[in-house]
């Protein structure tokens, strides 16, 4: 007989497969769920797609130099010199293919929301997230993975801009959660990284080395590779064995549905709820806690015994 979740996470992998909204949730800055700009347009400023190359970068000015396509109506294929953030100029390489929005205002040039965009990568994404649909289909009305069952596998990109997988991680613990860098609410998404620092702290602490902590985010139109760099450093968290994951959409949307997790874009807010799931070394879910409040020590109890 399978154990199962909480009746909250259970009505949110409904609500999630059927399109419908729980009362309740948490409000919170909306995300880009389109082609246009995930922030306000500022009086003058104007954004349009760019795919091109990088040719040169100039880490310490915060510059790209990039030889990119004609922009339809805009600009001819040139080579140019863009401001960027510091999690985007320090993932940058010369040679690499990136995708990005260019953004002109007061008379500066800057690129923002930038993703790999050399054909292996943009290949590997797309089949996982379409096997990965493909899998929340067959499995219908059983979607919803219990604990006692495998976690669903995926192809994601790292704050670093490289391709992981599920299987990355196979052979170690894992602590998993979803949250997303512009989160306001001090008792979600930050409540829910502060734990998990604290809990990396603690396995270290306790000498519990095979042990990975994993933050996927609900707002990857906005959360680049880039981003969660900078989030990640912004708040001093140790990445050797923490890492943050974003990716196509789509695939996000499957791992939610087989998760239980909610999440929905309502005007300008996003709704969601938030758990906690530890998985052992081949992937099965063996503890879940629904909420961004959770017993550090509780979980490492879990993870002592393996």
């Amino acid at each position: 007989m399978k154990p199962s979740y909480s009746s909250a996470a259970a009505l949110a992998a409904c609500a999630l497969m059927a399109g419908l909204m729980l009362p309740g949730c948490a409000k919170q800055e909306r995300a880009a769920t389109g082609t246009a700009s995930a922030a306000p347009t500022r009086p003058g400023e104007k954004r349009y797609p760019l795919k091109g190359e990088i040719v040169a970068v100039q880490a310490d000015k915060h510059i790209l130099v990039v030889q990119h396509e004609a922009i339809p109506d805009y600009m001819p294929a040139m080579t140019m010199e863009f401001k960027v953030g510091r999690g985007d100029v320090a993932n940058a390489k010369a040679g690499q293919r990136i995708r990005g929005e260019l953004v002109y205002f007061n008379g500066e040039l800057s690129l923002e929301k930038i993703w790999p965009d050399d054909t292996q990568t943009a290949r590997q994404l797309d089949a996982a997230a379409k096997a990965l649909a493909q899998d929340t289909a067959m499995r219908g009305k059983e979607a919803y993975r219990e604990v006692g069952e495998v976690a669903p596998d995926f192809t994601l990109l790292d704050q670093e801009g490289r391709t992981i997988t599920a299987g990355h991680f196979r052979g170690k613990q894992v602590m998993l959660n979803f949250i997303f860098t512009r989160c306001p609410i001090a008792t979600m998404c930050p409540a829910a990284t502060q734990h998990m620092m604290a809990l990396q702290a603690a396995a270290k602490q306790a000498g519990i080395a095979n042990v990975e902590f994993v933050s996927i985010s609900l707002d990857p139109e906005y959360d680049t590779p880039g981003v969660l760099k900078e989030y990640a450093e912004a708040r001093g968290i140790d990445t050797a064995n923490f890492t943050f994951l974003t990716g196509p959409d789509t695939a996000v949307r499957q791992l939610l549905a087989q998760l239980g997790i909610l999440r929905e874009f309502e005007g300008d807010t996003i709704k969601h709820t938030l758990a906690t799931l530890l998985l052992n070394e081949q992937g099965r879910i063996i503890h879940r806690v629904d909420g961004s409040t959770w017993d550090v020590q509780e979980f490492l109890g879990k993870m002592r015994k393996g």
